[in-house]
Order: structure tokens, then sequence, then C-alpha cells
């Protein structure tokens, strides 16, 4: 099998050259592009593994490439981690919305870097996540066939809405999602009529419920500040 292949779109030549020796140096094969524009059609000449988006790009910026990306049938299913400057919130949760797998900001550190590319390309894409197998994470198990959660093999009550959410976060650990998403999540035609309500000022009660009711395993939802929630990818 070949080495995975990792497209880095950004437009300052020293952090494509520092991105470049370090995703080589960690077994990746890599291709570097300046523009928004080279990386849509470097993505339609060779499909990658996972694309590092810089979202700051003059032309096309980062978020209208990952916008193109997830709307195609062909390239959705690519996942992107973005590159952002530190404290850009808005700018994080827009990328998430859309559909990116995860961020790192700068000043970029290698070993984060190796370590969240290599964790996003562990994940099981959308086209291979099932909503019907178990998924474990740590000592959580979540089996949406049973409509069962169980915490260290001891079971844990919850309401529908509740279940859903650590559905939605449990089928892909370390990855960060917005109260929009969650709310999405939460969201579908057989959830109980008295809990549809489900806004994103809601879900950090329910994100706390959650937590309550996983007891010992609750510290498993990890807050990721200014942008929403993940499941500790164990």
């Amino acid at each position: 099998m070949g080495r995975q292949h990792i497209l880095v779109v950004d437009d300052e030549r020293e952090i494509r050259e520092l991105l470049d020796y370090n995703l080589r140096k960690g077994g990746f094969d890599v291709s570097c592009v300046s523009t928004g524009e080279d990386a849509l059609a470097s993505v339609r000449y060779r499909r990658p593994d996972l694309v590092v988006l810089d979202l700051m790009l003059p032309g096309v910026d980062g978020l209208e490439v990952c916008r193109r990306l997830k709307a195609e049938g062909s390239t959705r299913a690519i996942p992107i981690m973005m590159l952002t400057a530190k404290g850009d919130e808005a700018d994080i949760v827009a990328g998430l919305e859309l559909g990116a797998a995860d961020y790192v900001t700068n000043p970029l550190s290698p070993r984060v870097l190796l370590a969240r590319a290599r964790a996003v390309l562990r994940r099981p894409s959308d086209e291979e996540a099932t909503t019907d197998e178990p998924v474990s994470v740590g000592e959580i198990m979540v089996h949406p066939g049973r409509h069962e959660v169980l915490g260290g093999g001891q079971p844990i009550e919850l309401t529908a809405s509740e279940f859903r959410i650590l559905h939605f976060m449990a089928r892909r650990p370390g990855w960060v999602f917005t109260r929009q998403q969650i709310v999405e999540a939460a969201q579908g035609d057989d959830v109980l009529l008295a809990e549809r309500f489900v806004t994103e000022r809601s879900v950090d009660v329910h994100i706390v419920q959650l937590r309550r009711k996983l007891g010992a395993h609750g510290d498993a939802i990890e807050t990721v500040r200014g942008v929403g929630y993940r499941m500790k990818d164990a």
C-alpha cells in the first residue's frame, strides 16, 4: 500500500515548506499549492487523502474551497484540516459547519500537526460510517440498534436527544463539532415531540446532563472553547 497523500494549501512559502518537511518526515506523500484555485484543480487531478487548508488565501479563500469540495459528490468525503490564526473562532466555526474535520492554529507545532493529521485519517469517512453499528469510545459503548448506552459495562439511561448527541459525537472521536451541528444531529423524525426544540443555547444543557449521567466517564466529552464539543480520542 502506498503512502497517504496530503495536499497542503497555503500562500506563505515558509509555512508550505514547514508543512511539507514535517509531513514527509512523518511518512506522508505531500503536494503543495499556494492558491484556492490551484487547490481545486489539484484535487481534480489527483485526489488526496487529506487537505490541509489555510483559510486566509487570496482570491478563492479557504472557506470557499471547503464549501466547493463538500458540495461535490466526488470530493465530499475528502477530510479537510484547516489552518487558522490563533483566536479566529468565527472562521473555525464556519469551517467546521461547512464540513471540515479539524483545525490547527498558528504558530504550528509539527508534533501536534502530525498527531492531528493521523487522527483525522484514522476516522471513518461519511461513506464508511454507518449509523447501525455499535461504537465505543474508551469505556463508553453506544449501540444504536438497541438504543443502549453502557458505561464501564453498566447501562445508562438517556433521553432520545441525549442519545442522538452522544452517538453523533462518538462516531468520530476527536472530531470537533459546533453547537449547530449538534443541534442538527439531535433532531429527527422519531425524536419525542417535547425534545424537538433543541437549540444552540440548550446544547450546553444537554452536554451537562450527558456528563452527569455518564458519571465517571463524563470527562470523555471535552469542551472546545469558543467552538463546541468533541469526544475524547481515546
